[in-house]
């Protein structure tokens, strides 16, 4: 990691375009299709959230990305599912961090390699600019285990929602 004053510059200079450049409205859609489609597939739920920044303050306190994604799984409440199977995957850009934060009925029954192989998906893809299709491919990883972790029922209710969040 970054020396903090370093890490502080990164956050500074990172406002909004870099955020809108990596994920345009087209890629936001696709985004939200492939957790859609990924839902079809299995009971678990998935929210993704990406952020361009962290304040200033936040940066200079230590705040990690690891924590940031914790204070997210708990504000968004994606641990708020019926069968304790939220997960969130979330990116931040200044970091070029990607964090997954599973609820604990999903840490119990999938492998933390799942989730560490869908992380190193996007940072791969994203490092070649390539952030639509790194994260389409990450979440359909991620969806293939968790139908397995978690088949569908027949309520098979939506608990989260798809459509990704942008901070």
């Amino acid at each position: 990691m970054r020396s903090r004053p370093a890490r502080w510059l990164m956050h500074l200079l990172h406002q909004g375009w870099p955020l809108r450049r990596a994920f345009p409205a087209p890629t936001l859609d696709a985004i939200e299709e492939a957790i859609s489609a990924g839902e079809q597939r299995h009971g678990a739920e998935l929210r993704f959230v990406v952020e361009a920044r962290l304040g200033a303050l936040a940066v200079w306190a230590g705040v990690t990305p690891r924590a940031r994604a914790a204070a997210l799984f708990s504000d968004l409440r994606v641990w708020d599912t019926e069968a304790n199977n939220g997960v969130l995957v979330y990116v931040l850009l200044a970091d070029r961090a990607v964090e997954i934060v599973a609820d604990r009925g999903a840490r119990a029954r999938v492998q933390a390699e799942v989730w560490n192989k869908a992380c190193a998906t996007m940072t791969t893809a994203f490092g070649a600019g390539d952030f639509q299709g790194g994260t389409v491919r990450a979440l359909a990883s991620l969806a293939q285990a968790l139908a397995t972790a978690f088949p569908p029922d027949a309520d098979n209710p939506d608990e989260l929602p798809n459509r990704p969040t942008v901070l």
